[in-house]
């Protein structure tokens, strides 16, 4: 498996340090794509890649699965023609689809062209309790409290407070690069307007605490999750990563598990 990397940020380097230098998935991460000159080529000296600066040429190469690691904006303007070429396409900013005609619209592009499009649980867990909750349309209610602290939002605060009380579809729009946890759990549940939302900001707190709360005809669900930072940047969560290599190791197994 050829992997291309759309940015040069953190998840980059963290996963070319895990994929190439450490062989923790079935495959090479051969291509990064990014407008950081300076960043891909420190890049492309530590770890052989290639780097490139133009979206086709990246795309045009040999590559079948490509990861996209930047911003919610920047994944709007990418996506699409990385499903137009083809390739297997692993989503980090999922806020990108609070816009679920454009979800749709990348959705039928792969099925169109036989490839699939991964999203990565995050710094969350409970999704197939979701998915299979809702099988059959018995999932009621799904709630999301996140704590966070005032660094990782970017900002300063010397007590708790509640910054946003209400829907996913909401919270996303306020929130773009902190609460993709928000999208995909209302993806993998009840939907952005269904889905509540709780965000607050709490001095006191070292890890990212994310509480999911469901229920429906299948029973009840609570679960915490208290995650630790990405030592290179405290805005992303270690969880949030790992996932997306767990995606690069499991995509080619024969063995799923869950669903």
């Amino acid at each position: 498996m050829n992997i291309g990397i759309i940015g040069t940020g953190n998840i980059a380097t963290y996963l070319l340090e895990q994929v190439n230098e450490k062989s923790m998935a079935d495959g090479r991460i051969t291509a990064v794509f990014g407008r950081n000159v300076e960043a891909g080529t420190r890049l492309k000296e530590r770890f052989g890649m290639e780097f490139y600066t133009d979206l086709q040429d990246f795309l045009s190469g040999p590559i079948d699965t490509v990861v996209e690691a930047v911003t919610v904006d920047a994944a709007r303007l990418f996506l699409k023609q990385v499903a137009e070429h083809k390739k297997d396409l692993v989503v980090s900013s999922i806020g990108v689809f609070k816009d679920f005609a454009f979800l749709d619209e990348l959705t039928g592009l792969a099925d169109a062209n036989n490839r699939k499009i991964y999203l990565p649980s995050g710094a969350i867990g409970g999704l197939d309790v979701l998915q299979s909750a809702k099988a059959l349309g018995g999932l009621e209610s799904v709630q999301l409290k996140t704590r966070k602290s005032p660094m990782s939002l970017g900002m300063e605060a010397d007590r708790e407070q509640v910054l946003f009380d209400g829907t996913a579809f909401d919270a996303v729009g306020e929130f773009p690069k902190n609460i993709n946890v928000a999208l995909v759990l209302a993806i993998a549940g009840i939907g952005v307007h269904e889905t509540k939302v709780r965000i607050i900001v709490d001095p006191k707190i070292e890890r990212n605490t994310h509480t999911i709360e469901a229920q429906g005809d299948f029973g009840k669900m609570h679960l915490q999750v208290e995650n630790n930072p990405m030592a290179a940047n405290p805005k992303t969560s270690l969880l949030a990563a790992l996932s997306i290599l767990s995606v690069l190791q499991n995509k080619s197994k024969a063995l799923r598990i869950g669903s």
